[in-house]
């Protein structure tokens, strides 16, 4: 098992290389640069020309590369042509909402997914089976900003039972109990939105594997026994069910950090998603490679974290 983990933290290694790469470059070809209509347009060009020499962007992307690269392997991303602050320090504030939206959708992903699953596998073509499919079908149809619209009209404004923006109430004294209670608060309707969505495909997944694990032989078996209904789906077709759904833990993070860009924007959250698309409109540039780069570690450490648990939790592979 230890040899399995160091192998897929060593393979990470280039992966994490070649991204930055990758990243640097897409970012290196926006349009414009970070004092394109930033500044007062009574500006001259010489002016312009001498702002872009002195931050180096008339250097090869190689020699910028090479800057960049090493001074984020020490933490240091730069500083915001639009905030006028260190990269790192206005992203740790970001990422702290963006961590705790991730956690309550994810809480809320799998109270809904799991009892659908199991309703929609243990009682098939039926009618809770097909309202369920209905459901997932609208599900991957409609996309999350949308969903989060609507959501936002109905239940923000419309019933006013949650916030339309922001993290916390105005006023509150950070670290307080009432303080932490309205972060909660803010986040449950983005959160309950985006649960909403990236729910489905787990659903479908969940069902699928019921049905077809109830018709596996040791089912079979253990019926013509005389095992009771509940004991055969509660101690071997759930259990074995939920084994490829633990695996798939850390692609749901990566799911649900790429569906927050976009909720965040609708709920006007103060995330590192809201952050990345004000970064590109403003040409930020130092704030998006940091965001693009800290995304793609994300992914791949969820990728590689779904491999450890699905070694982990299956008994039928065996990694050496």
């Amino acid at each position: 098992m230890w040899k399995f983990i160091v192998r897929r933290m060593l393979i990470a290694v280039p992966q994490l290389f070649f991204l930055s790469i990758l990243v640097f470059i897409l970012a290196s070809q926006m349009p414009g640069d970070p004092f394109t209509g930033m500044i007062d347009p009574s500006i001259t060009a010489e002016r312009l020309a001498e702002l872009r020499e002195i931050h180096g962007l008339n250097d090869p992307w190689y020699q910028q590369y090479g800057r960049w690269i090493g001074n984020a392997i020490t933490g240091d991303f730069g500083q915001s042509f639009r905030y006028k602050m260190d990269v790192t320090e206005l992203i740790g504030d970001r990422l702290l909402n963006t961590a705790g939206l991730g956690v309550l959708t994810l809480l809320f992903s799998y109270l809904i997914a799991i009892p659908l699953g199991i309703v929609s596998g243990r009682f098939n073509d039926t009618w809770a089976d097909r309202a369920i499919a209905g459901y997932t079908y609208v599900g991957f149809a409609v996309p999350s900003f949308i969903f989060g619209l609507i959501a936002l009209f109905i239940f923000g404004f419309r019933l006013n039972w949650f916030p339309v923006s922001g993290s916390v109430s105005p006023g509150l004294v950070t670290g307080t109990f009432e303080y932490y209670i309205s972060k909660i608060y803010h986040m449950t309707l983005p959160a309950l939105s985006l649960a909403l969505i990236t729910t489905v495909g787990t659903v479908q997944y969940l069902r699928s594997e019921i049905i077809d694990i109830k018709h596996k032989e040791f089912i079979l078996t253990a019926k013509a026994k005389g095992a009771s209904e509940n004991r055969v789906y509660n101690k071997h077709i759930f259990r074995n069910s939920l084994l490829p759904i633990a695996a798939f833990f850390g692609y749901e993070i990566t799911g649900i950090l790429g569906g927050s860009v976009f909720i965040e924007r609708v709920f006007s959250f103060p995330g590192i998603g809201d952050l990345l698309i004000s970064s590109i409109n403003n040409r930020d540039y130092s704030v998006v490679t940091a965001l693009l780069l800290l995304s793609g570690c994300l992914a791949v450490i969820g990728t590689m974290l779904s491999d450890i648990i699905l070694s982990m939790v299956d008994p039928r592979i065996r990694i050496k």
